[in-house]
């Protein structure tokens, strides 16, 4: 069984620092700026043979927690309650306070594998700088260095002394559906992941920003495996000016490239702004499906509904092949309808097809509807063949199809979406001349060509 290491401690004593280094990525976002995680990350690492999950958690301050940092702290403690084996870190250059003397209460009550990690050590003497912290009770003190990776080794061989060497199965089960949840600040995006997982998984708060990082959650649901990946919210460039929310975005759109399906959760109050389509676009450009869920959809009069279903049709035409769903993600209101056109959508993305079928679409097409004239020779468009899944390549080869226009690579695509009954997801079309097999050879003329050459040449030289 592959052991569960929780990061827990203040706000900015460096878990991030340690949770990257422990699982070799970058995936947890640090800086210089405190209480920046929110939600539980999980990542996997692995140590001479040993294999483990980690968990990076939101600072607990000590103090009387109010609004979001109430919703962090328990965050924490969920993550204390699940782990094996509990990392308490604390700050060797600012010394023992009052929240890491509660910390260290509660991790006695939960009678875990407590080890007391004195970070910050670089350019101090590390058996005078770890000594006061002896004084909370729970063993050890090990001190490190996390941005410098000076003395996590030895940690990692006290931590795991007694896990044994992992023996991977002999067929990893599949990782499912990955859904990527994306949209503005405070479309309710955190709440919709919840109500898809069922518990109170990641932070919700009334709020802008409340999400930072990109939260990748595997869960089950009806004998299927899914991914679903909680993101920052994505404002205009013009509004975003701290460093950390470019950093957040960055993840954002990493999030978006990883994933199967997006779904994309506009905020029916708000109605469709700009930013919301430049996000569709962004989606349409990765090439991942999509599925676009309008939220709080519940509050609105009917009035409102009529306009906003009118604005759909006029604003999202580029995306006709996407499934819209109206949804309360606060109350679960057609919550359940999104998995029907995931499903439908992901099958799409990733369908392959045979060459054979491919090329039968493009002779009907081709037949119905002839390529155009180009400089007095006709496009002749020989055979198709599948490029890629996720999304749907088709790629096409004949002769000029350079000079194919874009009408006719539109009405291409839109014959292959029909035939191929693709929902969901974009397609791209590529088109490839085939090589002239004789470019760049000389034609050599034999005797005969040579001497009626000749006769021809002198027959205009005596016309003239």
């Amino acid at each position: 069984m592959i052991p569960t290491i929780a990061l827990v401690g203040r706000p900015n004593v460096g878990k991030s620092t340690l949770f990257n280094r422990l699982t070799k990525t970058r995936d947890a976002i640090v800086a210089n700026f405190s209480g920046l995680t929110r939600d539980r990350k999980y990542g996997e690492g692995e140590f001479e043979g040993k294999r483990f999950v980690v968990v990076d958690t939101g600072g607990i301050s000590g103090d009387e927690e109010e609004g979001i940092d109430t919703l962090m702290a328990g965050q924490s403690l969920l993550a204390m309650e699940e782990a094996d084996i509990v990392l308490f870190i604390v700050d060797c250059r600012e010394g023992i306070s009052v929240a890491d003397q509660q910390i260290a209460d509660h991790l006695r009550m939960t009678h875990k594998s407590v080890v007391v990690v004195a970070n910050k050590t670089d350019g101090l003497n590390p058996d005078v700088a770890i000594a006061p912290f002896f004084e909370l009770g729970l063993g050890d003190v090990v001190p490190i260095a996390a941005a410098h990776g000076r003395g996590v080794k030895a940690m990692m061989e006290s931590v795991l002394a007694d896990v044994p060497l992992y023996e991977p199965p002999e067929e990893d089960a599949k990782r499912g559906i990955k859904m990527a949840i994306i949209g503005r600040p405070n479309v309710g995006k955190s709440t919709l992941v919840n109500r898809m997982l069922g518990e109170e998984r990641v932070v919700v708060f009334d709020m802008p920003g409340t999400t930072r990082d990109s939260i990748y959650i595997d869960y089950e649901r009806d004998g299927s495996t899914y991914t679903i990946i909680d993101t920052a919210g994505v404002r205009r460039r013009k509004n975003v000016t701290l460093g950390v929310e470019k950093f957040s975005i960055i993840k954002t759109l990493q999030a978006m490239d990883d994933s199967n399906v997006v779904i994309l959760v506009l905020d029916a109050q708000e109605g469709i702004v700009d930013q919301d389509l430049h996000l569709m676009g962004h989606a349409i450009e990765s090439g991942r499906a999509l599925v676009v869920a309008l939220n709080k959809w519940d509050g609105l009069e009917n009035d409102s509904k009529s306009y906003i279903k009118r604005e759909l049709e006029r604003r999202l035409r580029f995306v006709d092949f996407a499934d819209i769903h109206f949804i309360s993600a606060l109350h679960g209101t057609g919550v359940g309808n999104l998995y029907k056109s995931v499903h439908r959508a992901y099958k799409s993305a990733t369908e392959k097809y045979s060459t054979n079928f491919l090329t039968r679409i493009l002779e009907d097409a081709v037949v119905s509807h002839p390529p155009p004239m180009i400089r007095g020779r006709r496009i002749k468009l020989r055979y198709a063949h599948a490029g890629g899944h996720n999304p749907p390549i088709i790629v096409v080869h004949g002769n000029q199809t350079d000079e194919v226009p874009s009408h006719y690579a539109r009405y291409l695509e839109k014959t292959f979406r029909k035939a191929l009954d693709l929902h969901g997801t974009p397609i791209r079309m590529e088109f490839r001349s085939s090589d002239n097999p004789f470019a760049g050879r000389k034609n050599k003329l034999t005797e005969r060509q040579v001497s009626k050459k000749r006769r021809l040449m002198q027959h205009v030289k005596k016309k003239k």
